[in-house]
C-alpha cells in the first residue's frame, strides 16, 4: 500500500524549478558545498511558550536575506500554526509540516508533496478510534484546500487544541455532524486527544494491525500536561524522508546537512544527517544520536549555533 503523492516528484521538479531553482546545484548539476540547516520547532527553535524570540527572528531573517542561508523547518505543526508563529520569516526552501506528511512552499502554501493514508485504511482507523470512544481531528486535503475536520469535542484536551486553532484563525477548521463523511477527502492524518489510558488500546490495536503501513506518535502534550496525543500518519510521512526529498530536489549533499531537534520523533532525521544537533533540554534517547549538544531552546541555541557555524565555515 503506497502513499499518495499529490504532485509526483517529476512534476515537483518540473513545475517548481523556477521557484526553487535547485539552489544547491552548480552549473554542471553537481552538489555544491553549501550547508542546509533544518530545525524542529517546539522545544528546539521555539521557546517554552511556543514563540520565536526577537533575537532568533532578527538573525534568521538577516542570514536568509543577506547571506542566502539555506534554512527550513521540519515540524509536527501544520502550516497555519507555523505561519502564526514564524509570521514573515523569509523561508525560501520548502517547509516540512505534519511530521513529513506535507512538503510545502511557505510563501504560497502550495503543497509540493502530500503523503496520505489509503482510503480503506483510513476508514478502518476511524472505526477503531470511534469504537474506543474517542473523537479525532482529521487532517485532509483535496485539490483546492486543506481541511481539519472534527466532530464532537468530547474532552478538555480537544477543546484546548480547538481554542488554539481559533486563536490562530485556522481556516482549515470544519466541524461535521458525522465524522465518517470526511473519508471522501484525501486523509493525511488523525490526531486523537484523550487521557493516556483511553488512547493506549487504540494505539496497541492499530500498531498491531497496521504497524508497517502507519507511523505513530504517542506522547503527553508538552503545553497541556495530563492530556496525551496519538497522531497517525502514513509510514511515508516522516521528517527524515521529507528532508531527504527536499535535500535531493534542492541539490544539497548529505555531508552538508545539519538538523536540530529535541524529541524522539527527531531520531530518524538525526540518522540521515551529517550533524545531528540536540538541545540540552532534549530527550536522553535523542541525545544518543546527536553529534553535538547545544544549550536549551530558551537560550536561542539553534540560531547561535548557526551564526557560529556560518562565521567559522
Amino acid at each position: 500500500m503506497r502513499s499518495f503523492y499529490y504532485y509526483k516528484y517529476t512534476n515537483v521538479i518540473q513545475n517548481h524549478m523556477k521557484t526553487f531553482r535547485l539552489k544547491g546545484l552548480n552549473n554542471k548539476g553537481e552538489f555544491t558545498m553549501e550547508k542546509l540547516y533544518v530545525t524542529d520547532l517546539d522545544g528546539t527553535l521555539l521557546r517554552n511558550n511556543a514563540t520565536l524570540s526577537e533575537f532568533s527572528r532578527r538573525n534568521l531573517s538577516e542570514l536568509i536575506k543577506n547571506k542566502d542561508l539555506k534554512f527550513t523547518i521540519a515540524t509536527a505543526r501544520a502550516l497555519p500554526s507555523v505561519r502564526y508563529i514564524l509570521k514573515d520569516l523569509p523561508l525560501n526552501i520548502p517547509v516540512i509540516e505534519n511530521n513529513g506528511a506535507y512538503v510545502t512552499d511557505y510563501k504560497t502554501g502550495k503543497h509540493l508533496i502530500v503523503n496520505s493514508i489509503e482510503g480503506k485504511l483510513a476508514k478502518d482507523i476511524l472505526y477503531i478510534i470511534s469504537k474506543y470512544k474517542s473523537s479525532p481531528y482529521v487532517s485532509a486535503c483535496n485539490e483546492s484546500e486543506d481541511k481539519l475536520f472534527y466532530g464532537d469535542v468530547i474532552n478538555e484536551g480537544m477543546q484546548l487544541l480547538l481554542n488554539d486553532k481559533i486563536k490562530q484563525d485556522d481556516k482549515r477548521l470544519n466541524q461535521v455532524q458525522d465524522i465518517n463523511c470526511v473519508l471522501s477527502n484525501k486523509i493525511v492524518g488523525f490526531t486523537v486527544i484523550n487521557k493516556e489510558k483511553e488512547l493506549t488500546p487504540i494505539f496497541k490495536i492499530l500498531k498491531e494491525k497496521y504497524g508497517k503501513l502507519l507511523r505513530f506518535t504517542f506522547e503527553e502534550d508538552q503545553y497541556y500536561p495530563g492530556w496525551h496525543w496519538l497522531t497517525i500518519n502514513s509510514c511515508n510521512a516522516t521528517k527524515a524522508k521529507a528532508i531527504d526529498t527536499v535535500r535531493s530536489i534542492m541539490g544539497f549533499d548529505k555531508e552538508h546537512l545539519t538538523v536540530f531537534g529535541d524529541n524522539t520523533n527527531d531520531i530518524p532525521m538525526f540518522e540521515i544527517a551529517h550533524e545531528g544537533v540536540a538541545t540540552s533540554n532534549a530527550k536522553q534517547e535523542l541525545k544518543k544520536y546527536a553529534t553535538k549538544i547545544i544549550g536549551s531552546n530558551e537560550e536561542d541555541s539553534v540560531v547561535k549555533y548557526i551564526l557560529n557555524d556560518q562565521n567559522n565555515g
